[in-house]
């Protein structure tokens, strides 16, 4: 008679077997994870989605992106969302929307998506300012924040960022004074100028020293290469890649931009290790016991030869944090005081009366102080018309939710992109008579109240929430100092009769395509151009 038998299991066997029972749970979950989120209420997909690329063609399409999505947004709406390959992106218009994502639900939208750009050009993550939401990207910010970017630190940086403007404008007198022509004007490059002078004041506060023009101290080819190396990331991240949102051409070997991304992150690390390597040698020999002269000096004694538990060691902390701090300024400054010039001479009765301001407080016998610039009311009301009208990142940096959150009553599920279309907010009508105006005096009247660190969602260039740019206050220093004291030494006028012509070129940075070239006269007694 045979009998039923039980097979037998040997250890192994259970072990493969409860291998099999999770992930056939694990599986069971996802299917209905999945089904969940189809069913709760999303925002509105865009019409005309392609197979396998989704929206990427109009996308594609678009010069400027943050205009195509505002056309959207007056077809459907301030919240909708797009297929971009294999991500989704949520793209909100209004201010409203932008407090509800970045504000109410801060703590989910913190993140980073991890593509292409954001990679190569933050070893790996490691600049804060690219870094997903992490224990590391608390610390680094924290870090940063104590020890550059506080109130009281920039406090303390105005004497060094004050001295970088007054340098440069003696450079530029000396410029004018060699090169004038008959009717006693020169013509100068304004992007190049602004650049250098930004490129300067960054470099002497966060390395110690400035590095181009003819008082340099230093090293001045590895800084411009530093800064063609910026511009060259900030165009290349502002296209993005394909293989970000296809994976499937990256499987194809279709690397070629990578290749280019790569290069360019070995440019950036040449400099930045030669200059780390110069404040280690400096460390070393010093007997003064003075080590944190500068950021860089700060951040070797807190992290030289250190590690942060499961993340970056010492070398790779201080080089990203410092190519954080310097591509995050500089580019920015410089596009937003390039693009302020231009409206300036596009509107001759705002820069006269700009320049009656400064003559005014400061008058012209004598050098403009940092005492001056909170009475340049109206110099303060330019600048917000200018960030209002031109955002450096009228699309922001890259968001991601990282964990799910509900947007106006909407599930928006982790993993999300969030574009958040700053241009198409802060020209909205509803807040802004004559939106495309450039009207500074507004800001002296109906938007009087109205500022720009991320407490007004109306008026956000900076962003807002934990993802806002940590250094507004940094940044609005470096743009009063440099626009009041280049319009307080110079008169400046257009080379021709026509416009400034205002196209934009998209990118990381709202650049103008045209460049700036404008004739200068000096303005002061030659006296006060001395260096003293």
């Amino acid at each position: 008679m045979m009998e039923f038998q039980f097979p037998s299991f040997n250890p192994e066997s259970i072990a493969m077997l409860f291998v099999l029972f999770f992930i056939s749970c694990y599986y069971l979950w996802r299917k209905l994870e999945q089904h969940n989120v189809s069913e709760r209420k999303q925002a509105p997909v865009l019409p005309g989605a392609w197979p396998i690329i989704g929206h990427l063609h109009l996308m594609h399409n678009a010069k400027l992106p943050h205009h195509a999505l505002g056309a959207m947004a007056d077809k459907y709406g301030p919240i909708f969302r797009l297929q971009l390959g294999s991500r989704s992106a949520l793209v909100v218009s209004s201010w409203e929307m932008a407090k509800e994502s970045m504000c109410v639900n801060d703590a989910a939208a913190a993140s980073r998506p991890g593509v292409s750009g954001t990679k190569h050009f933050s070893y790996d993550f490691a600049a804060f300012g690219l870094a997903p939401y992490s224990p590391y990207w608390r610390e680094i910010r924290k870090v940063t924040h104590m020890e550059l970017l506080s109130n009281q630190r920039v406090d303390q940086f105005k004497n060094t960022m004050f001295g970088e403007i007054k340098t440069s404008l003696t450079e530029l007198h000396k410029t004018w004074a060699a090169q004038k022509d008959e009717s006693g004007q020169v013509q100068v490059e304004m992007k190049r100028w602004f650049g250098d002078v930004i490129l300067n004041m960054l470099l002497k506060i966060i390395i110690g020293k400035r590095c181009v023009g003819p008082n340099a101290e230093g090293g001045e080819k590895q800084a411009k290469d530093f800064q063609l190396a910026i511009r060259d990331s900030f165009h290349l991240m502002g296209q993005g890649l394909l293989r970000d949102y296809i994976p499937l051409i990256g499987r194809l070997g279709f690397n070629g931009q990578v290749k280019v991304m790569e290069n360019i992150a070995t440019r950036f690390d040449m400099v930045l290790r030669e200059w780390l390597e110069e404040h280690k040698r400096k460390r070393a020999s010093s007997s003064s016991g003075k080590k944190n002269e500068d950021f860089m000096d700060a951040l070797l004694s807190l992290y030289d030869g250190k590690r942060i538990e499961g993340y970056y060691d010492g070398d790779t902390i201080i080089k990203a944090t410092t190519l954080n701090m310097i591509a995050g300024g500089t580019e920015s400054t410089t596009v937003t005081l390039t693009w302020a010039m231009s409206l300036l001479l596009n509107n001759p009765h705002v820069l006269e009366k700009a320049q009656q301001e400064l003559d005014t407080v400061v008058g012209r016998d004598r050098r403009l102080k940092d005492s001056d610039i909170p009475n340049l009311v109206y110099l303060h009301c330019i600048i917000k018309e200018t960030m209002r009208l031109y955002p450096a990142g009228p699309l922001l940096g890259p968001r991601e939710f990282y964990k799910d959150c509900i947007v106006d009553g909407y599930f928006v599920p982790k993993g999300t992109q969030l574009i958040p279309n700053i241009w198409k907010i802060q020209t909205d009508p509803r807040v802004w008579p004559d939106p495309f105006e450039f009207k500074p005096e507004r800001f002296l009247t109906t938007h009087k109240n109205v500022d720009l660190k991320g407490n007004n969602f109306e008026l956000i260039p900076f962003g807002t929430g934990r993802r806002g740019c940590p250094g507004i206050s940094f940044g609005l220093q470096m743009v009063h100092f440099a626009l009041a004291g280049f319009l307080h030494s110079f008169d400046v006028r257009k080379p021709t009769k026509e416009p400034i012509d205002m196209s934009e070129n998209f990118g990381m940075a709202n650049e103008k395509v045209v460049p700036l070239n404008v004739l200068v006269t000096s303005r002061l007694p030659s006296y006060l151009y001395a260096l003293n």
